[in-house]
């Protein structure tokens, strides 16, 4: 070994397991002081998305979820990016409200700087990056669709940051009921009309297959020429009505026993004064 020289000693081979030591310790700790470890929450949603002969069309269903507790019937989950892009959000509301404010406002700030409308892989670019640089803590999955300079687009973007570019896609909790749907009646070049009503199928089958889906469906229909926003476009799950009496009149139960026992109740006297103010 040559004196006065440092020689770089390459870094071991293989995966590093130092933090599985510290969370079992950690979870050691929490357990003694009676802290259970944070678990996965539950979230309920159903968004899809087709590419169709002239743009592209989103939706979504309208109920908001806090596990199993219905917090509102008629949420908005289709969320404005520009005039052209449009994002369907499932996950937790709060996470998909700001993120895609913060992405809006962005796409709007990069639009103005180059004095071209903002083209829909550019929101699929800055989602990905940011979601990825949260590493999932960011309880949010995006459905991207838009028309731009270079044609319709839809990506999914999913909440550690991986992307797909499909023709059709859907995502949330209900995701499964609309992919079948969308899997047997898709078709390419697909007329507006056919498209709307295949989409709408396929969030209404999210939406009586999944207990965290429900209430309307909301549709968004973009083309190069406008951009429709259709709210509520289908009502499938309305409340149904009350078919019989289902009052008894008095008596029409037995009554078996009967006991009474008297309140012992204290009276007890309050003088109110009335305060001189003048």
């Amino acid at each position: 070994m040559l004196k006065g020289k440092k020689f770089l000693i390459p870094p071991e081979g293989g995966f590093s397991f130092e933090n599985c030591n510290r969370n079992k310790a950690l979870e050691g700790d929490q357990l003694k002081v009676g802290l259970k470890p944070p678990k996965a929450k539950k979230t309920g949603t159903t968004i899809a998305g087709v590419i169709f002969k002239d743009g592209v069309i989103l939706g979504s269903d309208t109920r908001a979820t806090d596990d199993m507790v219905v917090a509102t019937k008629n949420c908005i989950k289709i969320h404005h990016i520009a005039p052209n892009i449009y994002c369907c959000g499932a996950g937790v509301a709060a996470d998909a409200d700001v993120t895609l404010e913060l992405i809006s406002s962005n796409i709007q700030l990069h639009s103005l700087s180059t004095g071209r409308k903002p083209r829909v892989v550019t929101v699929n670019r800055m989602l990905k990056q940011m979601l990825f640089r949260y590493q999932g803590h960011i309880g949010l999955s995006v459905i991207v669709g838009g028309v731009d300079c270079t044609g319709s687009h839809l990506y999914a973007v999913y909440p550690h940051g991986s992307t797909d570019t499909l023709p059709y896609a859907s995502m949330g909790s209900g995701s499964a009921a609309a992919m079948a749907i969308l899997e047997d009646r898709f078709k390419p070049n697909m007329e507006e009309e056919a498209a709307k009503q295949l989409v709408c199928e396929a969030i209404t089958a999210g939406i009586f297959c999944d207990l965290g889906s429900g209430s309307n469906v909301d549709l968004c229909v973009i083309t190069n020429n406008k951009t429709e926003f259709l709210r509520p476009f289908d009502c499938p799950n309305k409340k149904g009505e009350k078919k019989g009496v289902y009052r008894y009149k008095q008596g029409t139960t037995a009554v078996l026993t009967e006991s009474v026992t008297p309140l012992k109740v204290e009276l007890v006297e309050e003088v109110v004064q009335r305060m001189d103010t003048e």
